[in-house]
C-alpha cells in the first residue's frame, strides 16, 4: 500500500456565513490520482487554496507531505510549496513574458541554474508537451490549448512530486482536452507525479483518474473508481453522472 501523501481531517470552512466545506476528510496516496467531482461552488478549489496554505480552514487540519500545511511559518510554507505544481484554471500565464520566460519563472525564484541549464529545462518541458520550438512566442498568439499546455510545461518545470490541475479541460474543444488527459496520464507514468484533479468534466473524471471524491452541498458524499461511483445507489451521485443534476 502507498503512503498518504496529502489528508484533509474534518475540515470545515465557509465564507460570509456560507458553508463551503462541512467536515472534509479524505486521503491521497503517493503516486495517484484523485479527483475532486462537483459543481461549480461545489468548494473543489477551495480544497487546493487550502492545501497550500492560500486559504485557511475554520476548523480541521490538513497535512502535505507529513506537514500540517496551517501549523507551518511562512518561510517554511514556501519551502514545501516547491515540491508542488499548480496548473490554473486560466493557465495565468504571464501576458508580458514569452513562453520561454513563463517556464524559466519559478526555475529562478527556487534554484540557482546557469542561463543554460535552465534553457535545457525549458525545451525538456516544451518537448514533453509536444510544443516544441515556441519559445519566443507570447502568450496572445498562442490558443487556449497551447497556453494550458505552456502552464503544465511550467508547472512541472521544477520537478514537483504533485500537482494541482484546477479545471484542466475546461473550455477546450473535445480533440485538445484529450490531449490534456493524456498528457496527465502520462506525466505520472514517466514521473510518478500524485495529482489532485477538480472538475466537473465527467470524461476528464473517466480518462485520468484511479479514484474519485464526489463534493455536495459542503460534504464528500462518495469516494471510488469510475466504474465504483457509476454503481453507486447514492441518489445525488446518481444524477450527477447522468447529468440530471444542478450543482
Amino acid at each position: 500500500m502507498s503512503k498518504v501523501i496529502i489528508e484533509f481531517k474534518d475540515v470545515y470552512k465557509s465564507f460570509n456565513g456560507l458553508l463551503v466545506h462541512n467536515g472534509i476528510s479524505l486521503s491521497i496516496f503517493e503516486g495517484e490520482i484523485m479527483s475532486l467531482l462537483g459543481g461549480s461552488g461545489s468548494g473543489k478549489s477551495v480544497l487546493l487554496k487550502e492545501l497550500i496554505g492560500l486559504i485557511k480552514p475554520d476548523k480541521g487540519i490538513i497535512m502535505l507531505m507529513n506537514e500540517n500545511v496551517h501549523q507551518m511559518r511562512e518561510d517554511d510554507l514556501f519551502k514545501l510549496r516547491e515540491h508542488v505544481g499548480m496548473l490554473f484554471q486560466s493557465s495565468a500565464l504571464f501576458d508580458s513574458l514569452t513562453v520561454f520566460e513563463n517556464i524559466a519563472y519559478p526555475l529562478r525564484e527556487h534554484f540557482k541554474l546557469t542561463e543554460k541549464e535552465i534553457k535545457e529545462v525549458v525545451e525538456e518541458k516544451l518537448q514533453l508537451v509536444g510544443l516544441t520550438g515556441i519559445e519566443n512566442k507570447m502568450p496572445a498568439e498562442l490558443s487556449g490549448g497551447m497556453k494550458k499546455r505552456v502552464g503544465l510545461a511550467r508547472a512541472f518545470a521544477t520537478e514537483p512530486e504533485i500537482i494541482l490541475y484546477d479545471e484542466p479541460t475546461t473550455g477546450l474543444d473535445p480533440i485538445t482536452a484529450q490531449r490534456i488527459n493524456e498528457l496527465i496520464i502520462e506525466l505520472r507514468k514517466k514521473l510518478g507525479i500524485t495529482a489532485i484533479v477538480v472538475t466537473h468534466d465527467l470524461h476528464c473524471v473517466k480518462t485520468v483518474s484511479d479514484r474519485i471524491a464526489m463534493l455536495y452541498e459542503g460534504k464528500i458524499v462518495a469516494i471510488g473508481t469510475w466504474e465504483e461511483l457509476k454503481a453507486s445507489n447514492i441518489q445525488t451521485v446518481k444524477e450527477f453522472i447522468s447529468g440530471n443534476i444542478c450543482v
